[in-house]
């Protein structure tokens, strides 16, 4: 039985997320239907990370089986043939090893969060950026992330409905870069809790604001509590951009 590794971005606007359910349209649910549509199976895709409502992609990794095999190049143009016009697209799709699985063979998964500090509303990137309509302090935003990297207990930062077994993570990286009026968290770990880049950028953005000092951050993640959070950031500047096994 042939295992299939799909790389797939996705706009995330009118979608309920990746995983698949009963309230609304999602990435997966249009997959599994693509892909019935080519070889009259019903299958499951797995996907690397399961992004929220909202949220998109440019490398997101999912597979599945079949019991029929094709060529590769014939599942992804088969596949965006079915799916269009949603605004999903298989960039790539190639034969896996059977032992290959999309999400528990990640080591790391990196994720983009991007910001629009200016007074006028985007025009090209709207539903791609969070509009904050002024200017952040971006300095203080990264002396801030940098007390984040590492292996800590990111309670602060969990999303209340957190599935996770533990809140214990290990950043890797986060680096907060400017350039003109936009502001971009790019982070870096094996995994993340529910909501956890969304609420880490939150707080920095108040660090940006100049209402919390860089070294608070510390602070809020020591607290282990939900309510040191600051608001958890809107899902359309967030994008995961790339999974490394």
């Amino acid at each position: 039985m042939p295992r299939f590794r799909l790389t797939i971005e996705y706009d995330g606007r009118g979608y309920a997320g990746w995983q698949r359910q009963e309230n609304g349209p999602s990435i997966q649910a249009a997959l599994e239907e693509s892909i019935f549509r080519l070889s009259a199976e019903r299958v499951t895709v797995t996907g690397a990370g399961r992004t929220d409502a909202g949220v998109h992609a440019r490398g997101q990794v999912a597979h599945f089986d079949l019991t029929r095999a094709f060529p590769a190049d014939t599942i992804r143009d088969a596949l965006n043939a079915h799916l269009r016009p949603q605004p999903i697209a298989v960039v790539d799709a190639e034969l896996a090893p059977s032992d290959f699985h999309a999400r528990f063979s990640a080591i790391s998964r990196s994720y983009d969060y991007r910001m629009l500090c200016r007074r006028a509303p985007p025009a090209l990137e709207a539903g791609r950026v969070w509009h904050i309509g002024r200017r952040l302090d971006a300095d203080a935003m990264r002396e801030g992330a940098r007390l984040l990297i590492g292996q800590h207990d990111f309670t602060t930062f969990r999303a209340a409905e957190c599935q996770a077994k533990s809140p214990v993570k290990t950043l890797d990286f986060f680096e907060v870069r400017e350039q003109d009026s936009e502001i971009c968290c790019m982070v870096r770990a094996r995994s993340f809790l529910h909501h956890q880049v969304r609420s880490m950028v939150g707080t920095l953005k108040i660090v940006g604001e100049g209402k919390f000092k860089p070294d608070h951050v510390a602070r809020v993640l020591a607290a282990r509590d939900r309510s040191a959070c600051g608001p958890v950031a809107p899902p359309e500047g967030l994008t995961l951009v790339r999974v490394d096994y």
